[in-house]
C-alpha cells in the first residue's frame, strides 16, 4: 500500500490543526507557507474533510479550518481513508489463492491497526520523539 501526496499532505493539514487546536482558525495559506506546500492543493484536500466531518471552516478575515472534534477522537485512518480511499494493499484479492489471500489480508489487518489506534493527538505528541530508523524489506 502507498499512500499518496493527498493522504500525506491532508495529515500535514490535520496535525497542523491538531497543534493550534483550541486556538480559532488556521487558514491554509499558512500552513502551505509554513510546509513549503502548495496553498491550492491543500484547498482541494479540505473539501473532502469538511465533508466527512472531520474538519469545519470559518469564513471571514481571521478565517480559516478547525477540527470538528478533538484530537484524540480523530484517527490516521479517518484521514487516510477520506483521502485514499479504502485500506487494502492488493485489489483483487478474490482470484488469488487462499494463502495468499490470507497474508494480504494480515497485511491489511495491521496497517488498519496502526492507522485506526493512531490519532492526531499521538501524533503531535510523538512529534519531538527521534525519528526511527528505516529497514529496508527486499523480497
Amino acid at each position: 500500500m502507498k499512500i499518496s501526496t493527498k493522504g500525506r499532505y491532508g495529515l500535514t493539514v490535520m496535525i497542523e490543526l491538531a497543534r493550534k487546536y483550541g486556538e480559532g482558525p488556521v487558514s491554509l495559506k499558512s500552513i502551505a507557507e509554513d510546509k513549503n506546500l502548495s496553498a491550492h492543493y491543500l484547498e482541494q484536500l479540505a473539501a473532502p474533510l469538511r465533508n466527512a466531518g472531520l474538519v469545519r471552516s470559518v469564513r471571514g478575515a481571521y478565517g480559516g479550518y478547525i477540527l470538528a472534534d478533538e484530537p484524540e477522537n480523530i484517527t490516521a485512518g479517518d484521514i487516510i481513508r477520506v483521502l485514499e480511499g479504502p485500506i487494502t494493499p492488493v485489489e483483487g484479492i478474490e482470484e488469488e489463492e487462499a494463502a495468499q489471500q490470507a497474508l494480504w489480508m494480515r497485511i491489511r489487518d495491521v496497517v488498519k491497526d496502526v492507522l485506526d489506534t493512531t490519532t492526531l493527538k499521538d501524533l503531535i505528541i510523538n512529534d519531538h520523539k527521534e525519528p526511527q530508523k528505516e529497514y529496508m524489506f527486499y523480497i
